[in-house]
């Protein structure tokens, strides 16, 4: 009894008898300490350790606050860090400086880990010793197991577990943990961000937005880099692509550089359309690729698929319809040094398709040799409508087919909510091409952009027969 700490005086009760019947020896006192004060003729005194200047209180209760703010913060909108300070009280260990590590290491698994937590503090009471501060939840009740004793006695370490009160500030509390301090009881908390540069870019749902700048700041202070936080305020829906967005916190520059598979982009935010999450299909396809194919981005925007293709020695037709998307993509094939090697166009998708498209296919696909290994490749990537752009393939070529090697593969990239997403795409895209893709074609998983949808992206060759519009051989002799 003595090992922990206490002395107590107790007057007898049914009540107390009752609740502590099935309770561990040790736990018998947290329990008087609960009583105390509401059961007449209950008196504990606690008497405190040399290392603990706490006063009774709520937080002598528990040691599993430790990762929890002070519940007063409940409801902030305001940021203020001041409030989030609290104490709570952790077991430490009295051991002589020289064997500090040694210490460390043996103990490994009992020892506090807590980024941003010291694990070892000064002794107020020797220079000669320190403290090391025992994680609570592996430390129970404040007692220590039979191994941690046994290593402590080769060690020649007093067993003996203390109490420490440990300060605890904002600094010390991660995002998550924070958030779901300040949010109401039982909503989501929103930790998670895309990283565009150094903005973090948000999607608020109704009930966190009362508290949109808070969340704003807190992302800013626990993130090194990021000086932006932003809300999207409305969904993708217009031409451009991009979306309106609120500043919640930090600076308004909405200009920013990123890296993608090693290669630098500028863009700005607010008028052209970025997603980080795409990096992986990015590369899957430039992977696909081989020196001198050819590319045609239809929908280019600032050339996450055109510069890395260009920089493979590709030959590249870049298009997008945004001119902010065009102007930006001029400047990242300079930035990238590949402008020589990317043809750019600010069309429409079908326009493009229709013309150069179409002028640069009825121009190669004639020469193409049987040995050559020359491959050419559409990527279609906007998602919401590119399916509808599949129909322009049907006789958009005039005369005999070329071999089958050199027609070229389409990369087609939609959204599905169908219980069986690939099915859906396949026949999406066979209604606009007007023909079947049965062993023809390829679908592969992107990623789940929302509960029940699905981005997914279809690969196939253009069928010969749908691609040439054979001629009519009677035509020349009605012109005759």
């Amino acid at each position: 009894l003595w090992r922990f700490g206490y002395s107590a005086r107790l007057l007898k009760t049914n009540h107390f008898r009752t609740a502590a019947s099935n309770t561990s020896f040790p736990a018998v006192w947290m329990l008087l300490a609960q009583y105390s004060g509401s059961i007449p003729g209950l008196s504990v005194v606690v008497k405190k350790n040399r290392f603990s200047t706490m006063p009774e209180s709520v937080e002598d209760k528990t040691n599993l606050e430790l990762y929890s703010p002070h519940p007063e913060v409940r409801g902030m909108t305001r940021l203020n860090r001041e409030a989030f300070k609290r104490t709570v009280v952790v077991p430490v260990l009295k051991v002589k400086k020289e064997i500090v590590n040694t210490l460390l290491k043996s103990l490994k698994h009992a020892v506090l880990q807590r980024p941003g937590l010291k694990r070892v503090v000064e002794d107020p009471e020797d220079e000669g010793s320190r403290l090391v501060i025992l994680d609570p939840h592996k430390i129970p009740e404040f007692s220590l197991g039979q191994s941690e004793q046994e290593v402590l006695k080769g060690l020649d370490v007093c067993p003996e577990v203390s109490k420490y009160n440990l300060e605890l500030t904002y600094e010390n509390f991660k995002s998550e943990e924070i958030l779901r301090a300040v949010l109401p009881e039982g909503q989501d908390v929103t930790s998670g961000f895309s990283r565009v540069g150094h903005i973090a870019h948000l999607n608020l749902r109704d009930h966190q937005l009362p508290y949109r700048h808070l969340i704003g700041q807190v992302i800013i202070d626990k993130n090194p880099g990021i000086t932006c936080v932003v809300n999207k305020t409305n969904i993708i829906d217009n031409t451009y692509r991009n979306f309106q967005m609120e500043v919640l916190a930090g600076e308004s520059n909405l200009v920013t550089k990123v890296k993608e598979n090693n290669i630098a982009y500028e863009l700005d935010f607010s008028k052209v359309y970025w997603n980080p999450r795409l990096s992986t299909e990015h590369g899957r396809i430039v992977e696909l690729l081989k020196p001198g194919d050819v590319l045609f981005d239809v929908f280019a925007g600032i050339g996450p698929f055109a510069i890395p293709a260009a920089k493979k020695k590709c030959h590249v037709f870049a298009n997008d319809l945004n001119p902010e998307s065009y102007t930006w993509l001029l400047h990242n094939c300079k930035l990238n040094k590949v402008d020589k090697k990317v043809k750019a166009f600010n069309m429409d998708g079908r326009d493009f398709l229709l013309g150069p498209v179409r002028e640069e296919l009825s121009k190669e696909l004639p020469l193409l040799k049987e040995e050559q290994k020359t491959s050419f490749h559409i990527v279609m990537n906007l998602p919401a409508l590119a399916i509808d752009f599949l129909d322009v393939f049907r006789h958009l070529l005039v005369g005999e087919p070329c071999s089958t090697a050199g027609l070229p593969t389409v990369h087609c990239y939609g959204f599905s909510k169908h219980e069986d997403p690939a099915k859906d795409i396949q026949e999406r895209a066979e209604a606009s091409l007007g023909t079947s893709l049965d062993g023809r074609c390829s679908t592969y998983l992107v990623r789940n952009v929302a509960p029940n949808k699905e981005m997914l992206c279809i690969s196939f060759q253009v069928p010969a027969d749908m691609l040439y519009k054979r001629p009519c051989p009677d035509a020349g002799k009605e012109q005759a």
